[in-house]
């Protein structure tokens, strides 16, 4: 939706929180709390910097859920990167990698100990580190969901044709659809309606979640303004008063129903479906993005004869349940007090996206 007053105008906001209660009023006269969960790292900070949530009404709550790629990264994934560094390899990873917790350190602390670890604002960066030490093997941590594997892909294809001998790919990879189904049969996570993500949306399209609305879940994607938000929220619970659930595109200014072709169409060419383990989820099948067999000169598990290990998250920490939407950050023991942004002790709190993170930045304390 576009608003001719921009996407903070006072005005709009408050019509739409007028329909938000009207609709939770008549809600509340047919069941409880109406509990909408965002699956999108970008949304969970938007909500928490706008201060979302306090414009609700009491009985509609928005739940954070898995949509922090690095957040739902598996220590054993860091425990892999961090024996490669060990044997010599330097490591090409975003910022917020360095300091997630493996099973009993990070990169940050290899670093520290002398292991090369570059960190980049571009997937393209790693083609320059490899060429500019061609003697040294480059491995880039290839994280993310269908947002970000398209261009990693591209630099893949330019590796892999472009002869870059030096450089190979750790992937781990996360798809999103996969993951909504798992918490969706989860008995332990109760969720009416999902608040779809924006930037993975306009790679594979707002028809991907059909099944779940085909299931009686209300699905609408939205961007990450207040007042998309808002519109989002609005838009959910319109549906549920009419007792329908079907998918609902509020964001058709960046998101098309097939999403992007060209994209699909490369990440196709290099990457297949596999397995994969998500913190706080478990093994998923199908819901990650590996290397095919074909392209085995530049993965770095092939390369290395490292396959990614088991890792073993740190017990007093509740990253998991925070992913699962079963608690809020400051529900965890550690929130706030030996667990804060300066000194992490799980990944929703290292990374800007993670649920912690935001929480603790925009709403410091909230039960």
């Amino acid at each position: 939706m576009i608003y001719l007053n921009g996407f903070r105008d006072p005005l709009a906001a408050a019509a739409l929180r007028a329909r938000i209660a009207d609709s939770a009023s008549r809600l509340s006269a047919e069941r409880g709390p109406v509990r909408l969960m965002e699956v999108c790292g970008s949304h969970t900070m938007a909500i928490a910097r706008s201060g979302i949530k306090a414009m609700l009404p009491s009985n509609v709550e928005l739940i954070s859920g898995p949509g922090c790629p690095v957040c739902v990264t598996a220590p054993g994934y860091v425990d892999t990167a961090v024996e490669m560094a060990r044997r010599g390899a330097a490591i090409v990873t975003f910022g917020d990698m360095v300091r997630v917790p493996g099973t009993s350190t990070t990169l940050a602390k290899e670093r520290a100990r002398g292991a090369t670890v570059h960190v980049c604002y571009s997937p393209a960066e790693a083609i320059a580190h490899a060429q500019n030490e061609p003697d040294r093997e480059h491995v880039f941590l290839a994280i993310g969901f269908e947002t970000t594997a398209p261009a990693v892909t591209a630099v893949m294809h330019q590796a892999a044709t472009h002869g870059i001998p030096n450089l190979s790919f750790l992937t781990a990879f996360k798809l999103v659809p996969p993951a909504l189904q798992a918490l969706m049969n989860d008995p332990d996570v109760a969720l009416d309606a999902f608040l779809c993500p924006a930037h993975v949306s306009a790679i594979i399209g707002a028809d991907a979640y059909r099944p779940f609305a085909a299931q009686g879940t209300p699905c609408v994607v939205a961007g990450f303004e207040p007042l998309d938000i808002l519109d989002g929220v609005e838009a959910i619970l319109r549906q549920m008063l009419d007792g329908r659930s079907f998918v609902e595109n509020r964001y058709s200014r960046v998101v098309k129903d097939g999403g992007n072709a060209r994209a699909q169409e490369l990440m196709a060419r290099y990457l297949r479906p596999i397995d994969a383990s998500w913190r706080g989820l478990g093994t998923i099948p199908e819901s990650g993005l590996g290397l095919r067999p074909e392209f085995s000169t530049i993965d770095a598990e092939v390369r290395f004869g490292l396959p990614q290990r088991e890792g073993k998250p740190n017990p007093k920490c509740l990253c998991g349940d925070v992913l699962k939407g079963k608690i809020r950050p400051a529900q965890c023991p550690l929130f706030g007090t030996v667990c804060t942004p300066i000194q992490p002790m799980g990944p929703c709190m290292v990374s800007s996206e993670g649920s912690c993170a935001a929480e603790y930045r925009y709403a410091k304390g909230a039960a």
